[in-house]
């Protein structure tokens, strides 16, 4: 069977309609209640789970909730709590001083700006993504390890690294979807399109597009 999904757009099309039929929908999966409470559970999610964060995230806010708050909390305190996420003792010196520098230098709000996200302690581009998008409703396109590995087997980016696939998948899909696309690209890679589930041959996306794909993909870090 020769497939209609021959080039990369034709493909990037066709996942844009699939996934928004499949998640008319898109919740931000780590909970907060501001952009700053976003910021702090998405620098908590670096090799660590949502599920996990969100397990974690109400005993931090109890300490506090706000960089004033946060700033004047003791870095043991902080990992102490944030522990099970992992790399605890980075992260709880990054949310202590980012705290600390926001009150120093914004008045206590999370910039809007990736040059000034970015230069806060633990915040790298995707991190900045993630609340430039979800927080503040500016297009972005966060590129984590699901998106990556998906964006590899559906051949939209020859994959070398995540800054060259989020480069290459912009150029593919309309700006004003990124925001809700990035997440529903996630939703699917996590149910139907994991790690161990499919290798490029089994989910339904993977089968449209490519019917007579024999051997799995080898995704490349």
């Amino acid at each position: 069977m020769i497939s209609p999904y021959g080039s990369r757009q034709s493909r990037a099309d066709y996942i844009d309609r699939r996934l928004a039929e499949l998640y008319p929908e898109t919740p931000v999966p780590l909970d907060h209640q501001d952009a700053y409470t976003l910021l702090v559970a998405v620098l908590l999610s670096a090799q660590c789970t949502d599920k996990r964060v969100n397990l974690v995230t109400p005993e931090l806010w109890v300490l506090a909730d706000n960089p004033a708050a946060m700033a004047n909390v003791p870095v043991a305190k902080i990992q102490a709590v944030i522990r099970p996420c992992g790399l605890s003792p980075q992260k709880a010196k990054a949310i202590s001083r980012l705290s600390q520098l926001l009150m120093e230098h914004h008045d206590g709000e999370v910039p809007w700006t990736f040059a000034e996200l970015e230069a806060l302690p633990g915040v790298g581009h995707k991190t900045a993504s993630v609340v430039m998008a979800q927080a503040f409703g500016e297009p972005a396109f966060p590129v984590d390890t699901h998106i990556h590995r998906l964006a590899q087997r559906w051949k939209l980016t020859s994959g070398k690294n995540v800054e060259q696939t989020e480069r290459d998948l912009k150029k593919l899909f309309p700006r004003e979807h990124w925001n809700q696309l990035h997440l529903r690209i996630i939703f699917y890679g996590r149910e139907h399109c994991t790690a161990h589930s499919c290798d490029g041959t089994k989910c339904e996306i993977c089968r449209t597009l490519f019917p007579d794909r024999k051997r799995g993909v080898k995704t490349r870090k």
